[in-house]
């Protein structure tokens, strides 16, 4: 292999073979023979030139092979496993997980932290007094055995390829690459062994893909990159141009998903998205027979209290105090609350979710480098969702805080410029766009 040749080839607008995507991809990762910055000129040539599905499914599984792959095989039933691509009070995971394994589906889930404005689930799941998100690949499989389902961090050494092209990318503007993006969400999804793959897919300001268009192209590129290694994966296009949930901040989101598992939130947007996706799941692993009854079956599950007794038992499984389940009021609570008031009378006609993701960081509740420490107890309730009418001096949100007067500051600023109040109602967008299949 010549690596000046392949990013000649690739840069010209060549289409690579899978030996020659293998050699290049595993040669960086191993570092035998390709250098870093013939990677970062390899990574510029795909962003101006793209990729077909051959090639994305032969990055994808070089990436997958640079590491170790979770074998799920010894699992009852069909393995599933949901992605989102981030946003703001996106706390999906935390309800979709206990209803679909309640109705029988295997979910043997690894999931990540917070970076920027956009929470992680493993954030919010810590949140829970002694909750462990970091169990060996043994008890990971044997709690899945044992009650359906499990939420952890990643195990092993699972696709390191892609975490030394990604540091490239972070470097070299070249993270926009759908195809990147794509192969870099598959890598991970399809090492970690599940049957079916459910992506959402956010668009609007809180997410990383900013319009409709650049979801399609990202949801499209990940379905057909899956169908073509051999998994069913199907991707729901989202908004995410106001926060989805009300609450933002990791012991408030897990309390949101508590309360809506308790059936306490009926057609709150955070419910109405959780369900949705949670049929999808039951539809795609065979449990149910169509989508119509697998809502069905989901909504039977959430009013039953079904769903909300799987969660306690997961919290339990890691060590968690499954009490909070019960009593919210076992989660961590900010010594503090502030209210953000309405300037001016009217309703609420915008609210830029990547905003308000910032103004929770600006309250301890997300990083700005990996490495910072998250407050579990700090965080913004929202009052008011587009369409919503209010007074002036009504708040528009509490801050849930420590007392510190230039964070209180900084989340207010944010909070007030996110949030736009006009004379006449505004329609706010669908939840759910499309299905990509």
């Amino acid at each position: 292999m010549n690596p000046y040749q392949l990013i000649l080839k690739k840069r010209n607008g060549g289409v690579l073979s899978k030996d020659e995507i293998r050699e290049f991809v595993l040669g960086f990762a191993q570092g035998t023979g390709v250098e870093d910055y013939q990677m970062a000129a390899w990574l510029m040539a795909v962003w101006y030139q793209g990729m077909n599905v051959e090639e994305l499914s032969a990055l994808t599984q070089a990436m997958i092979d640079s590491g170790d792959q979770l074998d799920l095989s010894c699992l009852p039933g069909v393995k599933v496993d949901k992605h989102s691509t981030g946003g703001v009070g996106d706390t999906t995971t935390l309800i979709l997980a206990p209803l679909a394994a309640a109705a029988g589906a295997t979910v043997a889930k690894m999931s990540g932290r917070g970076l920027g404005h956009t929470g992680g689930t493993l954030d919010k799941l810590e949140s829970v007094p002694g909750l462990r998100t970091g169990l060996t690949g043994d008890e990971f499989i044997a709690q899945v055995k044992k009650i359906g389902c499990a939420v952890i961090s990643q195990t092993g050494n699972l696709v390191p390829a892609d975490g030394k092209m990604y540091a490239l990318r972070d470097v070299t503007a070249t993270v926009d690459s759908i195809p990147l993006i794509a192969s870099s969400v598959m890598s991970k999804k399809l090492a970690c062994g599940a049957d079916c793959i459910l992506l959402d897919v956010k668009y609007g300001r809180g997410a990383f893909m900013d319009t409709l268009d650049n979801a399609r192209e990202l949801a499209r590129r990940m379905v057909d990159l899956g169908n073509h290694m051999g998994r069913r994966v199907r991707a729901v296009i989202s908004d995410m141009d106001q926060p989805l949930g009300t609450m933002i901040g990791n012991a408030l989101e897990v309390r949101e998903a508590i309360e809506i598992l308790r059936n306490e939130r009926p057609g709150s947007a955070l419910e109405t998205v959780s369900v949705e996706l949670a049929a999808h799941l039951l539809e795609m692993a065979k449990i149910c027979p169509n989508l119509e009854k697998s809502r069905e079956r989901v909504r039977e599950l959430l009013v039953s209290g079904a769903g909300l007794k799987k969660l306690a038992e997961m919290f339990a499984a890691q060590g968690g105090d499954a009490r909070v389940c019960d009593d919210v009021s076992y989660l961590p609570q900010a010594p503090k609350t502030v209210e953000v008031k309405a300037p001016r009378s009217g309703y609420v006609t915008s609210i830029h979710a990547q905003k308000i993701g910032l103004a929770s960081t600006a309250l301890g509740a997300g990083r700005v480098k990996k490495s910072d420490p998250i407050d579990p107890a700090v965080g913004i309730i929202m009052e008011r969702r587009v369409g919503d009418a209010i007074e002036a001096g009504q708040p528009l949100a509490i801050l849930h805080t420590q007392d510190k007067p230039e964070a209180i500051e900084e989340a207010t600023r944010l909070i007030l410029e996110s949030i736009v109040i006009g004379d006449e109602k505004t329609a706010p967008r669908k939840l759910i766009e499309e299905v990509v299949e």
